[in-house]
């Protein structure tokens, strides 16, 4: 049977018309970011994560947060790494407890298309990350340095008290320190070969073993890290030393900012731990997206003292707005 003209003409501008949109899938997929910190109970972690937090919000992309409870467990630090690569998340933000027993899981992880940014301590192998966000730690150690030696007038006999072995940002900072104390000849290191281990009590007893053997002799000392300013401090006040002996630490907590105002504590060398979070994820972020990105990103170090303290700047770091009450 023939058809109308009409049907035919609809028929074939029916047919050969432009095709209709697909459906739609719905919007790309969120961006999944493991954030995997040293440890997770020291007060500088805890601004790590609220400036992660602060990125992620900013980026529209998912954080997930996990890492040892203390800084010492390498091991727990490697299969949280490798659990995060076996999981498919699109990339790690690593801050590793070493800078050598990280290097494997790290290629793992670049081996199976999920690229790595390091934060707060350095990886040994360079090529295997995307960009290394932290601060200058031997700067911070040349300033501490630089201030301990002024506050002693340029003269005196000093302790230095080691963190952990293989824990790439402190080595730095202690390093630093020499290097800058070897300029002033007048000042004397009694002691530079001691750890104190990554918590408090370790940090007491190591601090107390080495006032028992240079006590009489001490002039000043340079912690640092948090765990080890507390331990220093506790044993110092213990051997009726604290506010006597010039104390220089690197990083803030509670105690040692209640012991600055106190005169016990001389100077505090200052990281800026929200920034290095919120720098880490959002270079990462870029870097998922195809952007260019820079292989080291600073974040600077500054020196709070009893004399500047309260000036707007340093507040901000010694009182990070997520821990106001």
């Amino acid at each position: 049977m023939k058809r109308p003209v009409w049907f035919l003409c609809a028929a074939l501008l029916c047919g050969c018309g432009p095709s209709a949109p697909a459906p739609s899938t719905g919007a790309a997929k969120k961006l999944r970011i493991a954030v995997i910190p040293k440890g997770t109970t020291h007060e500088f972690w805890k601004s790590v994560h609220f400036g992660a937090d602060r990125a992620a919000k900013e980026l529209g992309v998912e954080i997930i947060w996990k890492g040892p409870v203390n800084e010492n467990n390498r091991g727990d630090q490697i299969n949280i790494v490798q659990d995060f690569v076996q999981s498919g998340v699109d990339g790690i933000c690593l801050a590793p407890i070493s800078k050598d027993a990280l290097v494997r899981p790290v290629r793992q992880a670049k081996d199976a298309g999920i690229p790595t940014v390091i934060f707060d301590s350095g990886l040994e192998d360079a090529e295997a990350i995307v960009s290394y966000v932290a601060t200058d730690n031997e700067n911070g150690g040349v300033l501490a340095a630089r201030t301990l030696a002024a506050i002693m007038g340029d003269q005196g006999e000093v302790i230095v008290l080691r963190y952990n072995v293989g824990s790439e940002s402190t080595q730095q900072r202690e390093e630093g320190f020499l290097k800058e104390l070897a300029q002033h000849p007048r000042i004397k290191v009694l002691s530079s070969d001691q750890y104190s281990g990554t918590t408090r009590d370790t940090s007491l007893a190591a601090s107390q073993n080495l006032l028992t053997s240079f006590g009489d002799q001490v002039d000043g000392v340079f912690t640092v890290a948090e765990p080890n300013n507390v331990g220093m401090l506790g044993a110092l006040k213990s051997a009726q030393l604290d506010g006597k002996v010039k104390f220089v630490g690197f990083d803030p907590g509670p105690q040692l900012i209640e012991a600055m105002t106190q005169g016990k504590m001389h100077g505090i060398v200052l990281q800026d731990p929200d920034t290095m979070g919120y720098l880490a994820v959002k270079t990462l972020v870029r870097h998922l997206r195809g952007e260019q990105v820079d292989k080291r990103v600073a974040t600077g170090e500054y020196v709070a003292t009893p004399e500047n303290m309260n000036a707007p700047e340093m507040r901000k770091l010694l009182h990070p707005p997520q821990f106001a009450e």
